[in-house]
């Protein structure tokens, strides 16, 4: 019976701005070490008997998921591609509806449901609390893995624990409960008995399937629609994008595990945060002796629990307590500790002014490469392109901008209108309004390029596509 983790790699992760954006949200960001969030995530079942991994996430995101798990070496599982969020017991209805459609003929698939964007302080017994819970979701039931608690967390949902199984770490599910306010977390505490609801499962692939068919049966009828007209390409599975689109919308917890009389719970001791905010992000955070957590260039002189983060600047701090300061590529972020749960509110006070900065930093990611905006003004804009080997940016025009190309280093090949020739470092060519033209790096090192671009409109939807090798609209 094999064991298929499934990672959910979806979200905006808004309560990290502005590190965190909607287009590269905070499981694509090395929060904790040398490793991404993700890559950190799919390292953690490393020593397990696992099948690769099954990773769900939008088609923003599709390439960068990919590009991850290339780059940390973790390659070989598919991407799933959601065609909008419906929350999770949709998401994870899709995935079992794969699992078992590509399962081995008598094998029933256990799936292991993991957030990507967790932090884990103790894998081993993260591996070990899964092993133990492996029996129970073999014999049918539905396994949640409760956080032992350490502090009386308002941000976490609860559940109330009830009488062990035999044979194994295993309790009954008394109660799920909402998040508490302060004084009814310190009771959850003081009396036991209450574990942190993780939002980890794991259950035999036709056994969810099951259960969502007694409780919300018009989630299991739409995915299984949409799955059955699903197309595959590489490691990208689609589902119907229209049949998907009637899906109804809710949790695994709400629609399932709440409901039905199969659900155990496994007590997991394992270091374990959703870092969903900064003061849990320097909770999990290495310290110095003065309680601070410092990254970058950063002086700290009589500061004192912080959290400092320092991108392109020095940072200097002088008198501070308990203060979050975050400085990324185009914003600067200055929060009382106790307040980072209010941050989302900046973000949407961004979005309501229709600033980029809600949503995407001044280096975007593509599939083929990335881009950095160095610099812009009335009819101008200035970006570093990086095109990785084998990198190929659509055929396609503007209405009103032209560019200017200078190759810094690598080789360029440039299809200009009817033309198509190589440049070479420290040779450039220009691209007139209305110019069809594509650009590519047909070499072995990456293409280092300097774009400037000029005109009346300089919006990134001034693309008019011809060819996309990446299916982009």
């Amino acid at each position: 019976m094999s064991i298929i983790p499934v990672v959910m790699a979806g979200g905006s992760g808004t309560r990290l701005w502005p590190l965190s954006r909607q287009l590269y949200p905070k499981q694509f960001l090395p929060l904790l070490g040398d490793r991404t969030m993700l890559q950190e995530t799919c390292a953690r079942m490393e020593g397990m008997d696992c099948e690769p991994p099954l990773l769900i996430c939008g088609e923003d995101h599709r390439f960068t998921v990919a590009e991850q798990l290339r780059l940390a070496g973790q390659a070989g599982g598919k991407i799933l591609l959601e065609p909008e969020g419906r929350n999770t017991a949709p998401a994870v209805a899709l995935a079992a509806c794969y699992a078992l459609d590509n399962s081995l003929e008598g094998d029933d698939p256990v799936l292991l449901v993991l957030a990507a964007d967790h932090a884990i302080g103790d894998a081993v017994s993260f591996r070990r609390s899964v092993a133990a819970a492996i029996t129970f979701a073999r014999q049918g039931k539905l396994v949640t893995f409760g956080i032992v608690p350490d502090s009386p967390e308002t941000g976490y949902g609860y559940i109330k624990c009830g009488a062990q199984f035999a044979g194994g770490p295993a309790l009954e599910v008394a109660e799920f409960v909402e998040k508490p306010s302060m004084k009814v977390a310190e009771s959850y505490l003081a009396q036991g008995g209450y574990l942190w609801n993780s939002g980890m499962f794991l259950f035999r692939a036709d056994r969810y399937l099951e259960e969502l068919a007694n409780h919300r049966p018009d989630i299991l009828a739409v995915c299984r629609e949409a799955m059955a007209k699903a197309q595959e390409d590489e490691d990208f599975v689609r589902p119907n994008k229209a049949l998907f689109l009637n899906c109804p919308e809710d949790s695994i917890d709400y629609a399932v595990m709440e409901k039905t009389p199969s659900a155990v719970v496994v007590p997991m001791d394992c270091g374990w945060s959703d870092v969903g905010s900064w003061s849990a992000l320097w909770d999990v955070s290495d310290k110095d002796e003065q309680g601070n957590t410092l990254k970058g260039d950063v002086m700290a002189l009589d500061t004192h629990n912080s959290y400092v983060q320092a991108d392109r600047k020095l940072i200097a701090t002088l008198g501070l307590r308990d203060m979050v300061v975050v400085e990324s590529d185009d914003a600067l972020m200055v929060a009382d500790k106790s307040r980072v749960q209010e941050v989302k509110a900046i973000v949407a006070s961004l979005r309501e002014q229709r600033r980029s900065e809600a949503d995407v930093h001044r280096k975007v990611f593509r599939p083929w490469g990335f881009y950095d905006s160095i610099e812009n003004g009335p009819r101008f804009q200035v970006k570093r392109i990086v095109v990785k080997p084998g990198g190929r940016l659509s055929l396609q025009m503007h209405h009103h901008r032209a560019e200017h190309w200078i190759v810094v280093s690598g080789t360029a090949l440039v299809t200009k209108g009817k033309e198509k020739f190589l440049l070479s470092e420290n040779e450039s060519t220009f691209i007139p309004i209305g110019e069809t033209h594509r650009l590519e790096n047909p070499g072995a090192i990456p293409l280092e390029m300097i774009e400037v671009q000029s005109g009346s409109y300089l919006g990134e939807d001034d693309i008019v596509r011809f060819e996309d090798i990446y299916d982009r609209q």
